[in-house]
Parts: structure tokens; sequence; C-alpha cells
């Protein structure tokens, strides 16, 4: 047991993250934003932290319009203007993707914006579902001047397409708290 995740480290592709903005991905370092009140461990709908742990990446999706497919290997979907998900915590479908329009609160994922053209699903409150306790925590692209998110992480789009090339199911993003990986690039 104790060699099996030995080897799961050795091998594993993981994006750590630290509260000062900068996330290691292998031996290079990359400027991330984070959620506007910091990173947390006690996470809860809409108070704007990003949750501290370790986060497995489930699946990309790429809005196909102004993208095209990135190199990756986690499964992959493109986008369609009816794609939401759901945060409204009294609803069944808390945390999970949705059909727009949708009669509980739900954000859509096909944003003018642009920070949604590419993104990865993140296993946070999936398994199971707390109600309350956060939604739709996603690596995607960062504003041009790395403004806040509202708790996820997000990356330059150059850097995320790397990201997203080098990663596969095993891959996660870990978010500390404390101490950083050095000055930003």
């Amino acid at each position: 047991m104790i060699a099996t995740a030995a080897a799961r480290y050795k091998t594993a592709m993981d994006l750590l993250v630290a509260a000062d903005g900068v996330a290691r991905w292998g031996g290079q370092l990359l400027r991330c934003a984070l959620g506007r009140s910091g990173i947390r461990l006690a996470k809860r709908e809409g108070d704007g932290a990003t949750p501290a742990g370790a986060w497995p990446m489930r699946r990309a999706l790429y809005r196909p319009d102004r993208e095209k497919p990135p190199r990756t290997r986690l499964p992959l979907r493109p986008l369609s203007a009816g794609d939401g998900w759901c945060d409204a915590p009294e609803d069944p479908a808390y945390n999970w993707p949705i059909g727009l329009p949708y009669p509980a609160h739900a954000e859509s994922l096909w944003r003018e914006d642009g920070i949604y053209d590419l993104l990865v699903v993140l296993g946070y409150n999936d398994d199971p579902v707390l109600p309350g306790l956060g939604s739709a925590i996603f690596l995607h692209l960062a504003r041009p001047d790395f403004a806040p998110t509202e708790g996820c992480v997000a990356l330059a789009r150059a850097d995320l397409l790397l990201v997203l090339a080098q990663a596969d199911t095993t891959s996660r993003v870990i978010l500390a708290l404390g101490a950083g990986n050095g000055a930003p690039p």
C-alpha cells in the first residue's frame, strides 16, 4: 500500500498553489489568481474563498466558438450555450452541471468575459456533495489583471494550456495555507 502511494507521487503532476498567488507545476512557477477571501479550510457558499486541500482534476471543458480542443489526457467536452452549474445549496442538483434555464440559482458556463473558455472541473465538495460548503470550484482562465476570483484558481491562458497538456486523471490542484512557492514569475 505504501509503495503504491509512493509510486503515485512520483508520476502524478499536481498543481501546488500557495496563498501568495504562485503555483508550482513541475519545475515551473506560474502566477495565479485566487478567491477574493484567500485560501480557507472552512469554505462556505458565496464566501469568496478558495478551499484549502487537494482536489482532483475531474474533466476539462472548452468553449468551441473561441477555442480549439486543447491537448489533454483529462476527459474533455465542449461547452454549449445552455451549460450551467447549480450553486443553490437547497437544490438537489447543488454543485452539479445543469442545463439552462434552470429553476434554482445557477451560474452560466458560457460567459462573455472569457474566463470559462477553458476550464477544469475540480473534485471539490462532490463526493459527497454537502449543501452550503461551496460549489463551482474550477481551474480556469485568469482575467488580464489577475483580479481575484469567487473561489476558483485562475491561470494565464498559456499556463492553463501547459497544465492541460500534461495533466491526467491522477492530477490534483493542491491549495496550501501559509508559505508560498516563491516570487511570482
